[in-house]
């Protein structure tokens, strides 16, 4: 639960922890990283949306609003418990190069998963398969809709749901109960995988809580047209009757982009929910609260009101905007959640009903220091400027890394940066978490690049690009103890651990 206590963390991605299979797991790295987070005196790890990626593999358009991807699963496991020699993994190994490979990834673990989901049908102990069952038993709202979902896609050679046949498509019980049976043993290989997954996250998540680490979850505003949620629950969605999208989701032109952007994604049939109580909102919620103790609502203002764009629009210029109910949704999950510590994306063009939606129900903003240092001098980025109750960012996932974006900067630019800063730019990472470690608000985090001073190669994201992202991964040996002692020093000096140690803490100063 969010306090008003000052604290600082890291922005990492599971994916980009270093290891000897491909892509960073839930395994033994990712207890490393909490281990240094702990002797940095951070109080908190952020990550994105943890569900299984579809094309293009970015984590905001998932398979799943409830599924966690199995690629993230720690193959030592199997090994450990019984399931599969060490010599099985030998075919998942791929030297670490500082980038994601998820076309070897994905095929990579196929074989090893199912080798391992054969031997526990066959010889797990009671113990496992009770915990298993208990889990099926608790999840079954969602589980056996994915797990049914994700069988019959890959029976189909994965194209999305929508160009499925008909009688799949549309949901027709007699062919659902044939398919059923039918791939029944393949659905069952989901649901181990999501077991397996969520057993690993709880446990790494309980590690963290332990060393007094809050995680912040992400939760992506839509969902994806080619899920399980949308196949299953198309009443929640703005679905004609041939389950074809009414409308889609995006964002209008703007000084970014002359088109806008058109993501394609779903939007939410708002009657529907405001009638049925808002229970899916709740539940997806509740679910999201399990895997994290904080969680970020993506596009935040898309609860407010949303823009709405023509299905087939070739652009998001033809779009319109359409209000939600977000203060109804606010009070129907107070009311059942109790008060919820939820942190709402507000970046770019914010109308005022969007900042007092937050501000009835005290959920902090974002603030980007990237976006404080242009011409304006009344730039609401600008840490003179903030809230108490927000969280600072040197940068997000969607930015380029500190160092990228300073080289980019023109000389104007970079001298209001200087001037700001009282510096000429000299560590301009460490001097951009300084000033966000300083700032009044009450929760500052970075991403891991900027701890490490990377360029651009080290960016996980180019929003309106479709390949090359989500790659990026730090290397062992790369997070050194210097990052470790810079950022316990500046957690101590700006008050934002609520750790005592008698440990002698270097200067900052010496480390940039």
């Amino acid at each position: 639960m969010m306090t008003n206590q000052r604290s600082g963390g890291i922005l990492l991605h599971p994916t980009s922890l270093p290891n000897e299979y491909g892509i960073g797991t839930f395994g033994e790295e990712a207890y490393h990283f909490v281990d240094f987070l702990e002797r940095a005196h951070q109080n908190l790890w952020q990550v994105l949306p943890l569900g299984p990626t579809g094309p293009g593999d970015s984590p905001y358009q998932s398979y799943s609003a409830y599924a966690l991807n199995p690629v993230l699963i720690d193959l030592q496991h199997f090994v450990n418990k019984g399931l599969i020699g060490q010599n099985d993994l030998s075919a998942a190994k791929r030297r670490n190069n500082g980038r994601v490979d998820y076309a070897f990834v994905n095929s990579s673990r196929e074989q090893i998963f199912t080798k391992a989901y054969r031997a526990f049908c066959e010889a797990a102990p009671d113990a496992d398969r009770n915990a298993f069952n208990d889990f099926k038993e608790k999840h079954s709202h969602w589980l056996d809709d994915y797990a049914l979902f994700m069988a019959i896609k890959e029976s189909l050679g994965g194209i999305p749901w929508y160009e499925w046949p008909d009688d799949l498509r549309l949901r027709k019980q007699p062919a659902l109960d044939k398919t059923r049976q039918e791939l029944e043993e393949r659905a069952g290989y989901h649901r181990f995988l999501q077991f397996v997954a969520n057993c690993q996250w709880m446990k790494l998540k309980s590690y963290a809580n332990e060393k007094n680490i809050q995680i912040i979850g992400d939760i992506p505003l839509y969902v994806s047209f080619d899920s399980s949620d949308a196949w299953a629950n198309p009443e929640v969605f703005l679905l004609d009757g041939d389950l074809n999208p009414e409308m889609v989701a995006g964002v209008p032109p703007d000084f970014f982009s002359e088109t806008g952007q058109l993501w394609g994604n779903v939007l939410f049939k708002w009657d529907y929910l405001k009638a049925t109580g808002f229970d899916w909102w709740i539940k997806r919620v509740a679910h999201n609260l399990e895997l994290a103790d904080i969680i970020r609502i993506d596009h935040f203002r898309g609860l407010v009101a949303f823009w709405a764009i023509p299905f087939g629009a070739e652009t998001a210029i033809d779009g319109q905007w359409i209000g939600a109910p977000a203060v109804e949704l606010f009070e129907a999950l107070d009311k059942k959640l109790g008060k919820l510590p939820i942190i709402a994306e507000d970046l770019g063009v914010i109308t005022p009903d969007v900042d007092e939606v937050r501000l009835q129900f005290n959920l902090p903003g974002m603030k980007i220091l990237q976006f404080a240092f242009d011409k304006s001098k009344a730039n609401p980025y600008l840490p003179h400027f903030y809230p108490q109750n927000s969280v600072v960012y040197t940068g997000t996932h969607d930015n380029d890394t500190v160092v990228g974006w300073y080289e980019s900067l023109d000389a104007e630019d970079k001298l209001k940066l200087h001037q700001y800063l009282g510096s000429i730019g000299t560590g301009i990472h460490w001097q951009m978490i300084r000033l966000a470690w300083a700032s009044v608000s009450d929760i500052a985090v970075v991403p891991l690049q900027d701890v490490l001073g990377l360029g651009t190669n080290g960016r996980m994201n180019v929003p309106g690009t479709l390949s090359g992202n989500w790659q990026w991964r730090f290397l062992d040996g790369q997070l050194l103890r210097e990052h470790e002692i810079t950022l316990r020093n500046l957690s101590t000096l700006y008050n934002r651990t609520n750790r005592v140690t008698e440990e002698e803490i270097p200067d900052p100063d010496n480390h940039q």
